[in-house]
């Protein structure tokens, strides 16, 4: 398998494995999320509600592109731990997996609502702060540091934002809604009125799809982490490319990076920009010099990689931070060859995403009833009514899935708690 021997094959499959039996766990822990509104308020059976839930997250993950998944893969350096023994590899991707996992577990069973992604994105984190004090790392590679903060400030004001928006939108229902049955509790085993049922459908809906959407990548991302530590040649660059279509983005690039006048930058910003220059070079002539990825080493395709995201993210953080001086066509040209030659190493196979797609899905199908009990009860002083029900389901949706348009992951947990407990205060600070 990929050129491995068996013992190797075996133990990349068990990773594999495990990364979707962490999916498939986030299914199960983050079902709660979508399904508890429409449960409690009795619009769906159970048995329905689940299955419908995951045949939406299965959707959203096979739609959901692959902006977060990247922001996952780039908190490693993984081009430093790919040139690492095989074996090293498989240690470091094993240790954060069944971390997360056993977190995930833990939670579930006391029926907490504790974010997956923190786990998986903290696992992730503390095996690159390992990886980093170890004799093995050379290279004195370290986690990405700039997209762990991106990634941490999305993750700690995401919360914060459904609580707030859960609250405004409660309180603009309790002003124009005349129909006051929607801020009733639900009856026992008594189903909502029609219309009611149909919002409540389509609020778990979207946050069914806006989980798959966002939660899902985080499973291609981290399936792609493993693939990439342990057999680089095969997925460090994205097979069979033909690099002469790629050849005028390289040297469009390289030509603009020659045009930045270095003496207005500063000092940290000039040390960035040497090795923006070195980096452009080496893909510049690998890019003129080979066909495709075929006829690259692994230190080859590894380095290549790397030149990539350093340009992609440097460089492109340099523009937009106004700190080159650059004409605006030459602004536009540069973003144009960075996504062109990002399209390389910003990928994943479809194998990979139906595989996270099927572990979610089905995840999802079971194991909800722990955390809807927490979120459906034990959250507020009185149990969710309609109102606050889909108000927090279409907060959160929202909130996630332009989190997701933005390549950044978020907690569905965190979002759609914190929009109930905010759908809670609005209610309660009107009566």
């Amino acid at each position: 398998m990929f050129g491995l021997d068996p013992l190797l094959s075996g133990l990349l499959i068990l990773c594999i494995l495990i990364a979707c039996a962490f999916e498939f766990v986030n299914g199960f822990h983050d079902t709660a999320n979508a399904v508890a509104t429409v449960i409690y308020t009795h619009t769906l059976k159970p048995t329905v509600a689940v299955v419908w839930s995951g045949i939406w997250n299965f959707i959203g993950v096979i739609k959901g592109g692959i902006e977060v998944a990247m922001g996952i893969v780039v908190l490693l350096p993984l081009e430093a731990l790919a040139n690492q023994s095989p074996m090293f590899s498989v240690a470091m991707v094993l240790a954060l997996l069944i971390a997360a996992i056993m977190w995930n577990l833990g939670t579930w069973y006391f029926g907490i609502p504790c974010s997956s992604s923190h786990t998986l994105i903290g696992s992730i984190i503390g095996v690159g702060l390992a990886f980093q004090f170890m004799p093995q790392n050379t290279a004195n590679a370290t986690v990405n540091w700039s997209k762990a903060s991106d990634i941490g400030l999305s993750l700690l004001f995401s919360p914060l934002i459904g609580f707030g928006l859960a609250i405004i939108l409660m309180l603009i229902l309790l002003k124009v809604v005349k129909n006051k049955k929607i801020f009733n509790e639900p009856e026992k085993d008594k189903k909502p009125p029609f219309w009611i049922r149909g919002i409540l459908i389509g609020t778990c809906t979207a946050v069914s799809f806006a989980h798959g959407n966002n939660d899902g990548q985080k499973g291609v991302g981290l399936v792609m982490v493993i693939l990439i530590a342990l057999v680089p040649m095969h997925f460090a660059l994205k097979s069979g490319e033909d690099f002469r279509k790629l050849a005028i983005d390289a040297n469009d690039l390289t030509s603009v990076i020659s045009r930045v006048d270095t003496n207005q930058l500063d000092p940290e910003s000039a040390g960035k920009f040497r090795k923006i220059i070195k980096a452009s070079g080496f893909i510049a002539t690998t890019i003129n010099t080979k066909g495709s990825d075929a006829d690259l080493s692994k230190e080859e395709k590894l380095k290549l990689r790397s030149s990539i995201t350093k340009v992609n993210k440097d460089f492109g953080k340099l523009i937009k931070e106004n700190k080159v001086t650059l004409e605006k066509t030459d602004q536009e040209k540069a973003k144009k060859s960075m996504k062109h030659l990002g399209a390389l190493t910003d990928y994943a196979p479809f194998w990979v995403i139906l595989l996270i797609s099927l572990s979610l899905g089905f995840g999802t199908m079971i194991g909800w009833k722990r955390i809807v009990v927490t979120i459906g009860e034990k959250i507020g002083k009185t149990h969710l009514t309609y109102a606050q029900g889909a108000s927090a389901e279409l907060v959160a949706a929202t909130t996630i899935y332009a989190a997701s348009n933005y390549g950044l992951p978020v907690s569905t947990t965190q979002v759609l708690t914190s929009a109930v407990a905010g759908s809670m205060v609005a209610k309660e600070g009107r009566n």
